[in-house]
């Protein structure tokens, strides 16, 4: 009789474990694929990305203080183009040129112990009759320092002993000072009369000086330059009017 109802107490016991059983394995069987779904152990080598990723931010900080750094030396190397204004009154900017540079300094052009106003002590000038445009004449300076000089403004010209000084043709002043490499040549056109003979006290001149302005307008640069002429001479009226230092030729071909 007691093993009649041990087995009645176990039966449903097993019964119940078996329903049990078989509910774990339709569970485990429902992806389809017979093993267990590992949907979320999949998001774990995405968590571990990100925190490859932060573990690698430092790597980043570093590339971005790289990039500051980087922008920071492009900043230095054009610290000159950086001084630029616009002429006029007043102190003009200045403009960074090629060059390895002079005796002092860094041999960079923004130091200012390697920089130095261009002038007759400084330079060569020499002037050509220009065939086309008419009446035009060219101006060449060229640095024959040891340091970069700036060509500031305009060049003031005095023919043989004239008592008064052409302006300049406000429309060609650059965006910044004209600043020379040492063996490196800077420009300036000359109107030297109206090609429709309407300018005034026509005469030839034979002697040209060149005076050079400081850092504000109509200061002394220095050194003045006398300049060769055409063994004729040159013809100019009371057109005569000049260009703002140029840094290309081109910059005043056809002015």
């Amino acid at each position: 009789m007691r093993n009649r109802r041990t087995l009645r107490t176990r039966t449903p016991l097993l019964a119940a474990a078996g329903a049990a059983l078989a509910a774990l394995a339709l569970t485990a069987c429902d992806n389809g694929t017979g093993t267990k779904d590992e949907g979320a152990a999949r998001h774990t080598p995405s968590a571990s990305a990100s925190g490859t990723s932060a573990a690698n931010q430092p790597s980043a900080d570093a590339n971005a203080q790289q990039g500051a750094t980087g922008s920071t030396a492009q900043g230095t190397q054009t610290s000159a183009g950086a001084h630029r204004a616009t002429g006029g009154s007043g102190t003009q900017g200045t403009h960074a040129s090629g060059g390895t540079g002079g005796s002092k300094g860094s041999g960079n052009a923004s130091d200012p112990e390697n920089r130095v106003l261009c002038n007759g002590s400084n330079t060569k000038v020499t002037a050509q009759v220009l065939s086309r445009p008419l009446n035009h004449m060219m101006l060449t300076v060229k640095n024959t320092g040891s340091k970069y000089c700036d060509l500031t403004y305009y060049p003031v010209l005095r023919f043989d002993g004239m008592q008064w000084a052409p302006g300049a043709d406000e429309s060609t002043k650059p965006q910044a000072v004209t600043t020379l490499a040492p063996g490196e040549s800077g420009y300036a056109g000359v109107l030297l009369s109206a090609a429709d003979g309407s300018g005034d006290g026509g005469q030839t001149g034979h002697k040209l000086t060149v005076y050079f302005q400081g850092m504000t307008p109509n200061s002394d640069g220095g050194a003045t330059a006398n300049v060769t002429l055409p063994a004729k001479g040159v013809y100019y009226d009371s057109s005569l009017k000049v260009t703002y230092w140029q840094q290309d030729a081109s910059d005043i071909a056809s002015w």
